[in-house]
């Protein structure tokens, strides 16, 4: 009987993993360095030793182990191809083969980590209970992964999910890293927050206690002055709820989720956060009042080798 899957986040700089039992319960996680020399050529193996080793070191027999999921930081083919990773140094290869035949034949499945992210959400984190969800991660970036019917929607191309290069700012004069302009990610990511900081900071003399802190200004800080009503503060909460409510309302119109999961570094601003999110969505999106829910995430780092491991289930 297969009782065992396991999960697999590929990272730039560590590779998680996690055992879990068929229904959902982590058994233990641990991780191996990314080594990147080379084109990569060493994390697969290195990942393949480590798993054996685990469930070797814990008795369990490859027999009762349904598969390997795999989450990788890049556009993934529906037959487990990646074109390029740039993070990782991956051109033109098949991680997901690759890994099965590291591992004696295993069932493997991938996805790109955001996407699998979204799964781990939606089997175990803010969005159980939810067959449709749209997970949206707030950090450097803006990431998102989309899972309808309880599946991922990855597209033909593996672009599926890339909400983050959603255009919503037309008086943007900046260039996004996608090589577009006005993107989300822009606006709503940590470095975007920061960035529309020091934008208003430098138009105005009006005082705010966001200028202690320079060009060294984060995310955080932001958010933190914006709590304690620093008006320049407030002013830039609200142009971020407005641009993601402004976003998802696109996102709702489009694949019509039952909720949107919240999740990155930048949903630590919590409610006050989703407070401002919620406002600006139900105003652009009238239709769609009232139908999705606007939640956070509750899986932190371990999203990923969660969602990963239910590929194996899918």
């Amino acid at each position: 009987m297969k009782k065992h899957c396991i999960g697999i986040d590929i990272g730039g700089t560590t590779v998680k993993m996690g055992l879990f039992t068929t229904e959902g319960e982590l058994l233990d996680k641990w991780e191996v360095l990314t080594r990147k020399e080379e084109g990569g050529r060493y994390i697969l193996s290195d990942v393949a030793a480590s798993v054996k080793k685990v469930l070797a070191d814990k008795g369990i027999g490859s027999d009762t182990v349904a598969g390997a999921g795999m989450g990788v930081p890049g556009p993934v083919m529906p037959d487990g191809s990646v074109e390029v990773c740039v993070n990782l140094g991956w051109r033109d290869m098949n991680p997901q083969q690759e890994l099965s035949r590291l591992l004696d034949g295993l069932l493997v499945k991938s996805g790109n980590d955001a996407n699998v992210a979204a799964l781990g959400e939606m089997w175990q984190g803010g969005g159980k209970g939810y067959t449709d969800i749209v997970m949206v991660t707030l950090g450097t970036g803006v990431g998102g992964g989309v899972i309808i019917d309880e599946k991922i929607i990855s597209g033909k191309h593996g672009l599926g999910g890339e909400i983050g290069h959603i255009h919503v700012r037309d008086e943007e004069w900046e260039h996004c890293n996608c090589g577009g302009v006005g993107c989300v990610e822009q606006i709503a990511s940590a470095t975007g927050i920061a960035r529309e900081a020091k934008r208003r900071l430098a138009v105005t003399d009006a005082p705010s206690s966001m200028r202690k802190y320079g060009d060294a200004v984060t995310a955080k800080d932001v958010i933190e002055e914006a709590k304690a009503g620093d008006a320049i503060a407030l002013e830039v909460a609200e142009t971020v709820g407005r641009y993601l409510g402004l976003m998802l309302a696109q996102v709702a119109m489009t694949v019509d989720p039952e909720m949107f999961v919240i999740g990155g570094g930048v949903s630590k601003a919590g409610q006050f956060l989703i407070e401002r999110i919620e406002k600006y969505y139900d105003h652009y999106s009238p239709i769609s009042q009232n139908k999705a829910k606007i939640g956070l995430a509750k899986l932190g780092n371990d999203a990923g080798i969660y969602g990963a491991a239910r590929l194996v289930l899918s």
